[in-house]
């Protein structure tokens, strides 16, 4: 094991660390010299940063420390156990082999009628069960020197007992491997809130200005404005039969009313109807204008953007379902319309890498399967399995993503027959991790990350029940992929945090979409950062998929990239 630090730092007081296997270590630093003393630790030993969840990697960076590498208790405590939640006293019970549902809750303030209990030392971190005390979750470890101190050997202790765990699982090479890139993905977050993303704000109000209308001076006007918008829409219903546009079930009575019958009020669906009657295609304006109004308006870049003209949300590192990196204040679900209001710093560039078919060269990856591996040699891999099928290219991806999704019926169903002859491994693979999901049977992903399952033993044999198990089915083999796919890009994103880090302190990532990676770099260094971009991704290939050269040589993954201004320049 490398050299590691633990450490718990409380802003504007101090911090303590502990090295790892050496208590005698332990020491308290005053504010003053927090950040001196640990640039230096990184600068000298470049040690594995330990820490509880959440708040330490982000009081990092704002004292201008970025570590090399780090252990995120709470990352790794995801990885384990699954689901997104990673408090102090779950990852303790977890390590102590405790039952989290029995840990101590923080009473309310004591009243006259409190049974008052002072036998437990407020200094000690355990109460007599072996929990972490509920005050010392609570924020309690803060309130001195010492215990802060404590808090950071607790730290190491929790981090030992992790090793211990993995150790345990099937495969703990790579969920260490794992462990490490999860821990990586929560600094990151950190670092991305921190930064932010530029936007031009001129550009970001006219853009919002094209949708709904100028700046509203008070929320009365705000409401005549939306009033107005939805009179453009509802001018084609009588007065008497007008309803509320914002309910999808008045939507479709509404359509019903212009002749126009449909199962549900999709976007696509209504796409395809919007020659139908000029009442759809006013629709679809509006429902565009309303987003912006409600979610991407003047109101959203009050919220989010600061003075220096970057706009920042809160990250996570997981979303606990397919482990994605997800960011609030709409930086994951930007319109395109808007995407033209993110622009480069001036003497800066944007260089944006986005991943080409990455679900089915996962799957390639995972299954082991060599027919889909032999696929993932062309920039296009769905052209091959088309070839192979007898099948029409876009048939072929329906087909291939039907299976991730569970989907056996419609038009890739035929194909989807083709798949199972051709590619046996891959599609075995699927079926296996469905079945498995189905009985209610957790599983892990590749990295060893934890995919919960539960509910099979109550599930009877009415069709309530069945239902309830295919849709785990359908949520498990997809999990499978999309899981494996969470873990390969936070792999690819901390191999280039690390790489930019070595290249230039102001070259930094700037947003994790997906499967899409935006770097800001000075503008001289485009063309070095956009060749990395593809070297770094074999790098992550290599450290994701295996020890040796051959292994990383199965799977081609590929990205698209390009050097831009403006984020919307990206093809």
């Amino acid at each position: 094991m490398s050299a590691s630090v633990a450490v718990a730092l409380v802003p504007d007081v101090g911090a303590a660390i502990v090295h790892v296997g050496a208590p005698e270590t332990a020491r308290w630093i005053e504010w003053p010299d927090v950040a001196t003393v640990l640039a230096q630790i990184e600068a000298d030993e470049r040690p594995r940063w330990v820490w509880w969840p959440h708040d330490t990697p982000r009081a990092l960076v704002a004292l201008g420390v970025r570590p090399a590498r780090c252990w995120d208790l709470g990352a790794v405590h995801r990885m384990l156990v699954g689901g997104w939640r990673s408090s102090p006293t779950a990852i303790w019970a977890t390590c102590h082999d405790l039952d989290v549902a029995t840990a101590p809750r923080r009473a309310g303030a004591p009243d006259l009628f409190s049974d008052h209990d002072h036998a437990a030392d407020p200094d000690e971190p355990l109460d007599p069960s072996g929990h972490v005390s509920a005050e010392w979750a609570a924020g309690a470890w803060r309130d001195t020197p010492e215990r802060v101190t404590r808090w950071a050997a607790l730290a190491v202790e929790c981090f030992l007992e992790q090793h211990r765990l993995i150790d345990q699982l099937g495969a703990p090479t790579i969920a260490l491997a794992t462990s490490h890139s999860e821990s990586a993905a929560e600094q990151l977050c950190g670092e991305l809130e921190h930064d932010g993303l530029p936007i031009d704000l001129v550009v970001a109000e006219h853009l919002i200005a094209e949708f709904i209308g100028r700046r509203p001076a008070d929320a009365h006007e705000a409401a005549t404005f939306a009033a107005e918008r939805d009179e453009a829409v509802l001018r084609h219903i009588p007065v008497d039969q007008r309803l509320d546009l914002r309910n999808p079930a008045n939507v479709k009575a509404l359509l019903r009313r212009v002749g126009i019958e449909v199962s549900d009020t999709r976007a696509w669906r209504l796409e395809e109807l919007r020659d139908q009657h000029p009442f759809v295609d006013d629709l679809l304006v509006w429902r565009k204008a309303e987003r912006v109004s409600t979610t991407f308006g003047y109101g959203w870049l009050d919220a989010n953007v600061g003075a220096d003209g970057r706009l920042r949300g809160q990250w996570s590192g997981s979303d606990g379902a397919a482990g994605r990196m997800t960011a609030t204040a709409g930086l994951h679900n930007m319109p395109a319309d808007l995407r033209p209001a993110i622009v480069a710093e001036p003497g800066f560039v944007f260089v944006r890498a986005d991943l080409g078919q990455i679900e089915p060269r996962i799957l390639a990856a995972v299954s082991g399967d060599p027919a889909l591996t032999i696929a993932t040699n062309e920039a296009d891999m769905y052209a091959p399995v088309a070839s192979r099928l007898g099948v029409s290219r876009d048939l072929a991806k329906v087909a291939v993503l039907g299976a991730m999704y569970g989907q056996t019926t419609g038009k890739g169903a035929e194909a989807l027959r083709g798949l199972e002859t051709n590619y046996p491994i891959a599609m075995r693979y699927l079926s296996d991790a469905a079945r498995q999901a189905e009985g209610g049977n957790d599983l892990r992903t590749r990295g060893g990350r934890l995919v919960r399952m539960g509910g099979g033993d109550s599930d009877g044999p009415d069709s309530d029940g069945r239902s309830r198990a295919a849709a785990r089915g359908r949520y498990g083999r997809n999990a499978m992929v999309q899981g494996a796919a969470a873990e390969f890009f936070k792999t690819w994103a901390a191999v280039v945090r690390a790489r930019l880090a070595s290249l230039d302190d102001r070259a930094r990532i700037a947003l994790c979409l997906h499967d899409e990676l935006v770097v800001h770099v000075p503008e001289e260094l485009g063309g070095d950062v956009s060749h990395g971009l593809d070297d770094w991704l074999q790098e992550a290939a290599y450290r994701w998929l295996g020890s040796s050269a051959v292994d990383a040589a199965v799977v081609r993954f590929v990205a698209d990239v390009s050097v831009i201004s403006r984020w919307s320049d990206a093809k």
